[in-house]
């Protein structure tokens, strides 16, 4: 079924000859056979073609040589004829033999010349006397066929035979001739120029003939290389295309897929020799797929396991914290740690347990309808008195965002805590910027702050787990290093993604983005990865907003409660 619908679509798509070019571009790049086979045809074709050509001039020019080489002889037979009569001939003063020796002399020419075509003119004769008259075709004498030309060069040459090539008309059709012009010798009289035209139909038939034959036996020698072309090429090409549709489907993780072996050829070692290797990587994955199972179970066990004793000693700890008043101040102070050391202990286990669950595919999302804008208002909130403590200023910036989507927002709440975490961490005190915006496709929250930055090595490496941009800075508000880990799958499980910009000495911004409905993002997310505006432009641009009194003012504004001028001068205003 599958098949049969794949060649329906090609018919359909070969239908239309608008796109033919598009159809025969894309199979001259995906198709190795066609690509051969057209370019063996067409240099084949062109071989055929030019050898065909050059032999059919230089027949045509030998035919016409030869024609050319008879008509010579005949003629100069014909007149050689028709001389021997006049030289023999002995009339004296009687006029009568005369006019009966140029009858012979007409008879001679008619006779030997295989052409009923013959003129003969009088040339530069004596005067006085009796000259015989001019005779001969009226198509010759009358039709202007002997060119002045000719005759002046027939005049100039008596002891040489001139030619010409004439169209001749026969049964009212031009057919190619030629003229030979000579001089023949009267005695007592002088010179006169006889012109026979022969007939050269018959050689451009043979001609016609010869080459239609070539053009035949040149396409039928195109036509059998295209066949042999074919079927060398499919007996080479038909392996070569079980390898790479093999390769394709081993790539896309079909393991078990082997190359048939056929023969013991070059093509055949090179089945045997991807099947070798098929197998040995396919051993060498489910080797490491068993590995990272044994790590896996290894690292959700280990996580269950220390909870137990995990717990007992946080609530030891929280006790003796609790009570670090009534200590001396080295213990109290060493209380103050373990109870801080616990904590954290704690949080890497929880974030083991999560990285464990992501490992083995084991995450499910709680759905429910949120805006992400309040939800980046309560997040704001919960981090401000942390970015008070680290002299760094909370700016909120949402034109849009406001309409429920469905998210899980405990998972989203995490990655915002996790981002402006880290925005206040490596702020250097600045403001961090959290901008929430929406268009048709998506939601998204950005997190900027304009602090040390990283480098393009490091952004490349920013959600790697355990990984730190700086190992020696010492951070001030704990953390695993796997929080931006964790954060990447969230957003990968709600099928959005969560980019990164960053430049040293300028600052980060980090991008979450989520689609409205489930499934691939379909557009562009509606906060910019890369920040247009610099810290020293955002100081009217990005004035805290309180998102109750926007709502208010909007929902009163759709009421016609508030002027739209008014309202919207106020939501500009700090």
């Amino acid at each position: 079924m599958i098949a049969t619908t794949a060649t329906v679509t090609q018919v359909g798509l070969w239908r239309d000859w608008r796109s033919w070019s598009a159809n025969v571009s894309a199979l001259w790049r995906r198709s190795l056979r066609f690509r051969t086979l057209t370019i063996t045809l067409l240099l084949t074709a062109s071989a055929v073609f030019v050898t065909c050509g050059t032999m059919a001039l230089v027949i045509a020019n030998d035919l016409f040589e030869s024609r050319k080489d008879q008509a010579l002889a005949d003629a100069r037979r014909a007149v050689a004829a028709a001389q021997s009569t006049l030289d023999a001939a002995e009339v004296g003063d009687d006029r009568a033999a005369f006019v009966a020796l140029w009858r012979v002399v007409q008879r001679d020419l008619r006779g030997t010349s295989s052409s009923d075509r013959i003129a003969v003119f009088q040339g530069d004769i004596e005067p006085g006397g009796y000259a015989p008259p001019t005779f001969g075709s009226i198509e010759l004498l009358d039709d202007g066929l002997v060119s002045p030309t000719l005759r002046t060069r027939v005049e100039t040459l008596d002891d040489v035979q001139s030619w010409q090539s004439v169209a001749l008309e026969e049964d009212g059709d031009d057919v190619p001739g030629i003229i030979v012009g000579q001089q023949m010798f009267v005695p007592d009289v002088g010179p006169y120029e006889v012109y026979i035209a022969y007939d050269l139909s018959d050689s451009e038939q043979t001609l016609v003939f010869v080459q239609r034959t070539l053009w035949v036996a040149g396409l039928s020698l195109v036509a059998i290389i295209a066949g042999i072309s074919w079927i060398v090429l499919r007996s080479m090409s038909v392996p070569i295309v079980e390898a790479a549709e093999t390769s394709a489907r081993f790539a896309t993780g079909d393991l078990g897929v082997r190359i048939p072996v056929h023969g013991e050829d070059e093509l055949a070692t090179l089945g045997r020799s991807f099947n070798a290797m098929a197998d040995s990587i396919e051993a060498q994955i489910k080797e490491l797929g068993e590995l990272s199972l044994v790590q896996q179970r290894f690292v959700s066990d280990v996580s269950h396991e220390l909870r137990t004793p995990l717990t007992t000693i946080r609530l030891a700890a929280d006790m003796l914290n609790d009570q670090r008043g009534d200590f001396d101040p080295t213990t109290a102070r060493t209380a103050e740690l373990l109870h801080t050391q616990v904590q954290r202990f704690e949080t890497l286990l929880n974030d083991l347990l999560e990285i464990s669950r992501y490992d083995a595919g084991s995450v499910q999302l709680e759905l429910e309808a949120t805006s992400l804008a309040h939800l980046a208002e309560d997040v704001i909130d919960q981090m401000r008195p942390l970015a008070d403590g680290h002299g760094t200023e909370l700016r909120l910036v949402a034109p849009g965002g406001y309409s429920p989507v469905d998210m899980d927002a405990r998972r989203v709440r995490r990655v915002l805590r996790n981002l402006i975490g880290n925005a206040i961490e490596h702020g250097e005190g600045r403001p961090v910027v959290v901008t929430v915006d929406s268009n048709q496709h998506a939601v998204a929250i950005g997190v900027r702050d304009f602090g040390l930055g990283m480098s393009a090595a490091d952004v490349d490496r920013v959600f790697d787990r355990f990984w730190r941009a700086d190992p020696s800075r010492q951070r001030t508000i704990g953390g695993t290093g796997l929080g931006l880990s964790i954060a990447l799958g969230d957003a990968r499980l709600h099928g959005g993604t969560l980019s990164v910009w960053s430049e040293l000495a300028v600052g980060s911004n980090f991008v979450l983005t989520i689609p409205r409905h489930p499934g691939a993002l379909l557009g562009p997310s509606p906060v910019s990865l890369e920040p247009e505006d610099a810290l020293g432009d955002l100081s009217d641009a990005t004035q805290p907003l309180h998102i109750a009194q926007v709502r208010y003012e909007l929902d009163a504004e759709a009421n016609g409660a508030v002027d739209p001028d008014a309202a919207r001068d106020r939501k500009d205003r700090p």
